[in-house]
């Protein structure tokens, strides 16, 4: 799995250099209760929000095969942690998974076990962090509760319930959670490269329905033109 490789390491770049800790290992999502369908929080019981208004409020996801970018579950943090904030403030939520190669199954079932794997997010609900997630604007904003933070909420906390919502899926041997709340941080070249890797998923859904198409004139060929492994995968695949 090379698809996401360079744009986990772009995103990766956009990093470097920049203040960052590693958050406690061991961390489970037993250090933290999930509200499931209950996590309503009112504007009148919220903190402040991450990417609220018109701050940037960015997720996106990355698979890759190697342990060079995804050595084993961690949890890191580059900016203020939920309990060292006042007021709302920029977000960013990137996750970087690694499963075996050709972990995600045959063609047919590469795709779905993909977006199946990306609908964690829907179903990951500490307590007293309200995800407000639309897809169609490409924007994951959170609500932090008041309570939820005098009981101690983290993002470690948070991070462990992601956690153990990815190593759920048996595909995923490894994962990489990174928050970001870092005022001065390029949010929107971080939007960009998140909208690459969708359009990277995307480009799988055309290949693997064996969808007969001209190169030339089809929109994704910039995809197929920048991603390692896309062309010939498209290639082998309309070849069957």
């Amino acid at each position: 799995m090379l698809l996401y490789d360079r744009l986990i390491e772009d995103c990766l770049g956009l990093l470097k250099g920049r203040p960052g800790r590693r958050l406690a290992e061991g961390v489970t999502g037993a250090d933290w209760p999930d509200a499931g369908d209950c996590n309503l929080i009112l504007k009148g019981e919220m903190a402040y929000e991450l990417g609220g208004g018109s701050l940037p409020a960015v997720s996106g996801i990355g698979f890759t095969s190697s342990d060079r970018h995804v050595c084993g579950d961690e949890i890191w943090l580059y900016g203020r942690d939920l309990p060292e904030l006042r007021e709302d403030a920029p977000y960013a939520r990137l996750v970087f998974l690694r499963v075996a190669e050709n972990g995600l199954g045959d063609e047919a079932a590469a795709y779905a076990a993909i977006r199946k794997i990306e609908y964690t997010r829907y179903h990951v609900a500490p307590q007293g962090y309200m995800m407000r997630i639309s897809a169609a604007m490409e924007r994951e904003s959170v609500r932090v509760g008041r309570e939820a933070l005098r009981a101690g909420l983290d993002f470690s906390k948070v991070g462990g319930l992601f956690l153990d919502g990815y190593r759920r899926h048996p595909e995923v041997l490894a994962a990489k959670l990174i928050f970001i709340t870092l005022p001065d941080f390029p949010y929107e070249e971080l939007g960009r490269q998140v909208r690459q890797a969708e359009k990277i998923t995307g480009a799988l859904d055309h290949i693997f329905k064996n969808l007969r198409m001209d190169c030339s004139s089809c929109e994704l060929k910039e995809v197929c033109d920048e991603v390692e492994g896309m062309r010939a995968l498209h290639s082998s695949n309309a070849g069957k």
